[in-house]
């Protein structure tokens, strides 16, 4: 038997074929990732101060843009590091740490986009029983089992990532360790942690982006039937925002499903889209078209700048 160093460490490789441009893409990383904090954390702040804004699908959209904190910050920090020049390496145990909060987070914000669709499924084609059926109860039931179906899909894909032997290369080709770029490395057979992988994930794809389809057919049913043009724009414009930000969420992966053969840089600017420019999309998505974030918004600052005055 040949001699294998066990790996404690990988090194991050970086973006596929953007060597030399390290500077220009930390600056315009850095102004995306501080828009995006800031967004959902306006966000936050304006649902959790206003009581206007205590309803189910402001409390479905608060929720969003916790996991959108969540779901950033999970690669981006990290590939900022290196882009300003600083180590590469991260343990065994960041490396699958990274991978657990990846999975779980983003399957956490496909499921909640699901639920966000059953909501608004409720509030158009059952109005006068949107409040019964949407009570606290079930939002609380609702949100919970977004938590618990990320967290069992994330523990299936780690544990079957990291539970193979890694004693070669430790040289991740990618800029954060996912799970096509880490399974090359390990030592024995991966078909088994591929499939169910590569299943897993396509399943969970598949599914909440059905029922999203399903809930927004019965929605566009519903809106044809209302007689007047005001009543159908009404209708349409509370669902506006939600389809934009599905749109921004699937459209990349969509489009790069569609490539037989991606290119190594085309998969990882899809990735980047996903990770960090449609959390910092959500925000604008839903405030700029949305009255009451906008008056809760207004409050905020006006009662910030008084604070100020006085002192």
């Amino acid at each position: 038997m040949r001699n294998h160093t066990v790996v404690i460490e990988f090194i991050l490789l970086g973006i596929p074929e953007t060597k030399g441009l390290e500077t220009v893409l930390f600056f315009l990383f850095s102004s995306l990732y501080l828009c995006t904090l800031l967004g959902n954390v306006l966000i936050l702040t304006a649902i959790l101060s206003s009581s206007r804004l205590h309803t189910p699908m402001y409390f479905f959209l608060g929720n969003l843009s916790m996991f959108d904190l969540g779901f950033s910050s999970t690669t981006i920090p990290k590939m900022l590091l290196y882009l300003s020049g600083q180590s590469q390496a991260i343990s065994f145990q960041g490396c699958a740490s990274q991978l657990f909060f990846y999975h779980f987070l983003g399957s956490i914000e496909c499921f909640l986009y699901t639920v966000m669709a059953y909501d608004r499924f409720v509030a158009i084609c059952h109005p006068l029983r949107y409040k019964v059926i949407m009570n606290h109860r079930v939002c609380s039931v609702l949100t919970s089992g977004t938590w618990m179906g990320g967290c069992v899909h994330a523990i299936i894909l780690t544990s079957l990532t990291f539970q193979l032997p890694y004693c070669g290369s430790n040289e991740v080709g990618y800029y954060f360790c996912d799970i096509p770029a880490v399974l090359p490395l390990a030592c024995e057979d991966t078909s088994l942690a591929q499939r169910v992988g590569f299943t897993n994930v396509g399943l969970l794809s598949l599914i909440c982006f059905s029922l999203i389809l399903v809930s927004y057919t019965r929605i566009g049913i519903s809106i044809s039937k209302i007689r007047s043009a005001e009543g159908r724009q009404r209708a349409f414009s509370t669902c506006s925002a939600h389809i934009t930000a599905i749109l921004c969420a699937y459209g990349p992966v969509i489009i790069i499903y569609l490539q037989p053969n991606p290119r190594p840089v085309l998969g990882a600017t899809i990735q980047i889209l996903n990770n960090l420019v449609t959390p910092m999309l959500n925000p604008l998505i839903y405030s700029l078209r949305n009255k009451d974030v906008k008056s809760a918004l207004r409050n905020i600052f006006s009662k910030r700048s008084f604070t100020l005055e006085n002192t």
